[in-house]
């Protein structure tokens, strides 16, 4: 299958997204830039393990200078106790302001080792190549990078654009249903809230065995609509905050149930399937809305149920510290029709009615 690239802003200038099949192992020429300096790749023991070898190789045929750190796998991984492990890890191999870091792996690998490289020298070169569904179309494009903090979801972070990214389509053979999954999520949020017709299109093939032939496409297209709403609000002030449809509720189920035990783009989907309800009751969003969202994610073997057992106060009270409070409300995205949505704010006590 042909490279796709989609072309993304920068603070400076644009950057590339490269999307194809094998792309691991034939990205040498994307590194030739970098041509005599030293590179530290991240991985966790997983992608390390899998696909660390075959990116140093290339590394090292574009003359980049290349060895590999290495972290424990899961999202208790993205704390400031990593953070301190990968400075260290900069400076014992001599990093300066001129060499590269590169992100090999998922989202909590992706967002750790760009805060990392953001803060250590107040900025290092950095490269994602995500290799799960969830980070290819959504975490490793936009340049937000962040760590969680005990009492919330990516509390602690910044904007750090990539240089490159270098998406290899391959990987997601490797993944596991439960990853899969987590990424389909994510596309079907793109869909919600920006792009009817790929909404309708999932629908449409209705199991992952009948999409799963598309998604190369499908990457790209969500890859689209993600720089095109970087492009319009860079820093997360406005219109990009559309991204976090399903997320109000989900970075409180991720934090009361445990970093790790809900994959993100699981609590994605019941924060979604929440957030539509939200809207019916609020007269924003058309009856049936909900059910729709709800049978979709059921056909693709999603959950959309808030797990039993959990506060309804707890969970308002963590919703009330997302990064996208205001004052005393939340901004919380609610669809007005499938395909385009809005931020409403609401008070904690208002959503905790809700839930």
């Amino acid at each position: 299958m042909p490279i796709v690239t989609v072309t993304a802003p920068a603070a400076q200038e644009r950057y590339c997204i490269h999307i194809g099949s094998g792309l691991l192992s034939a990205c040498a020429e994307r590194f030739s830039p970098y041509a005599g300096r030293r590179a530290a790749v991240v991985a966790d023991e997983n992608t390390a393990r899998l696909f660390g070898e075959a990116l140093l190789a290339q590394l090292r045929d574009a003359d980049v200078d290349a060895s590999l750190i290495t972290l424990p796998a899961g999202e208790t991984t993205k704390c400031t106790d990593s953070l301190l492990t990968l400075y260290d890890a900069f400076l014992d191999r001599h990093l300066t302001r001129a060499d590269l870091v590169v992100a090999l792996g998922g989202g909590v690998i992706g967002d750790l080792t760009g805060y990392a490289a953001c803060t250590y020298l107040r900025g290092v070169h950095f490269v994602q190549v995500p290799t799960t569904l969830l980070s290819q179309v959504d975490s490793s494009v936009g340049g937000k990078v962040a760590v969680n903090h005990p009492r919330g979801k990516n509390l602690l972070g910044a904007f750090y654009q990539p240089e490159l990214v270098l998406i290899d389509s391959n990987t997601l053979d490797l993944l596991d249903a439960r990853q899969v999954g987590a990424g389909l999520g994510e596309v079907i949020k793109y869909g919600c809230i920006a792009d009817r017709a790929l909404f309708e299109r999932i629908e449409a093939l209705g199991s992952r065995a009948a999409l799963w032939p598309h998604m190369h496409e499908v990457i790209a297209r969500c890859c689209e609509i993600k720089a095109r709403y970087v492009h319009e609000d860079p820093h997360d002030h406005g219109i990009r905050m559309q991204l976090n449809f399903g997320h109000t509720l989900a970075h409180a189920l991720e934090n009361a149930m445990g970093y790790g035990t809900l994959l993100h783009g699981e609590a994605v989907c019941i924060g979604m399937v929440a957030a539509s309800g939200w809207g019916e009751r609020l007269g924003i969003t058309p009856a049936g809305t909900q059910a729709r969202i709800r049978a979709l994610l059921e056909a693709y073997d999603l959950p959309t149920q808030v797990p039993q057992g959990l506060s309804a106060d707890a969970l308002a009270a963590t919703m009330a510290l997302d990064k996208k409070a205001e004052g005393k409300t939340i901004k919380t995205v609610i669809l007005t029709d499938i395909g385009a949505c809005r931020g409403v704010p609401l008070t904690a006590d208002a959503l905790r009615a809700m839930l």
